[in-house]
């Protein structure tokens, strides 16, 4: 079986200007933070990042918004990041902020291939602005579409060299339902072992949704 384990050069090679990054993590738990450090030095800018949180300082997607090199942001809270809320206020960069059920689901549907999802959640709030309600059996919903993204950077407890993923415990959060929500997949693990070592009950991310992962540097 082929090998995806990759350098961090060739990971590198899949940045871009201009591209939309999903991350997994809650307020910097699950963010893969060697992938992060990369895709900071790589110097890409005009990024769009979808997840859960904007992190706290100098944490996960945290330093590229510093650096001002994120043009859009789609949250569901950005409330312990200062700088998101003054480039947001000060019009620097456009913020989404996202019901946190709805913003899964959404990615989920990107994933699944469907166009879109009715929930009552924003309905009559600042959320609705700028989507379709629907009345169905007298109840009133909003369609929201679909989010897809170019790359997927998701952090594992364990991974094996075909790319099948174990997340411990809480560090699970967005990872698995992003990984199937992008064009690419890339994985960082605390732990690469080899395929066999990986109790196919543990799987959280199957192998062949993943591009290629690495091993993340020790902290």
């Amino acid at each position: 079986m082929k090998s995806k384990v990759m350098s961090k050069d060739d990971v590198t090679r899949h940045f871009r200007d201009g591209m939309s990054v999903m991350f997994g993590g809650f307020m910097g738990s699950g963010t893969p933070p060697t992938i992060m450090r990369m895709l900071f030095e790589s110097g890409v800018k005009d990024l769009t990042l979808i997840g859960n949180d904007t992190a706290i300082p100098g944490i996960g997607v945290a330093p590229l918004i510093e650096a001002g090199r994120v043009k859009k942001v789609i949250a569901s809270h950005i409330g312990l990041n200062p700088e998101t809320g003054r480039q947001m206020m000060a019009g620097e960069m456009e913020v989404e902020l996202v019901p946190q059920g709805t913003l899964v689901e959404r990615i989920r549907a990107g994933g699944s291939g469907l166009g879109g999802f009715l929930t009552p959640t924003g309905v009559g709030t600042v959320v609705e602005q700028g989507k379709q309600r629907m009345t169905i059996d007298g109840r009133d919903y909003l369609l929201e579409m679909p989010l897809k993204a170019d790359l997927a950077v998701i952090h594992a407890k364990r991974g094996d060299t075909a790319g099948n993923l174990y997340y411990r415990r809480s560090a699970r959060n967005f990872n698995p339902i992003i990984a199937l929500a992008a064009e690419q997949v890339f994985a960082e693990v605390e732990e690469l072992v080899n395929v066999g070592d990986l109790d196919p009950d543990m799987v959280m991310t199957p192998g062949m949704l993943v591009s290629g992962l690495i091993k993340g540097d020790a902290s």
